[in-house]
């Protein structure tokens, strides 16, 4: 009676991922990166090479321009840190909604300067 040939089989390996917070080492540099550009930003102001706000500028102005960086900084981190920990397909939903309104409101007032155009006799 013919062997049969044995059947060779192949192990893969099996890969597990603990993901908490602050010991995933992509998160901890994902959201320390922005921290890393406030500070470059923060010695390149330190080493005076900052124009000061022009003189015709109201007073509030002149008092937001002097943080206005850190704030800019603030808030690209938070966004940073918010679309790192949603679903890739949520923020892909949140950018085609956002484009989508922005054509869809492009495309109305260009409706409505047509017509308004079209009123106008020369």
């Amino acid at each position: 009676m013919p062997r049969k040939p044995a059947r060779v089989r192949v192990y893969s390996p099996v890969f597990a991922v603990k993901r908490d917070a602050g010991h995933d080492k992509g998160r901890l540099v994902d959201e320390n990166m922005i921290v890393l550009r406030m500070r470059i930003h923060q010695m390149k102001m330190a080493e005076g090479n900052h124009a000061p706000p022009p003189p015709n500028w109201m007073e509030w102005e002149k008092k937001w321009y002097v943080n206005y960086d850190s704030d800019v900084f603030e808030a690209v981190g938070l966004l940073q840190n918010l679309l790192m920990d949603s679903r890739p397909s949520f923020v892909v939903g949140g950018v085609a909604l956002m484009i989508l309104s922005g054509s869809t409101s492009l495309a109305l007032l260009m409706f409505l300067l047509v017509d308004i155009f079209k009123g106008i006799h020369f």
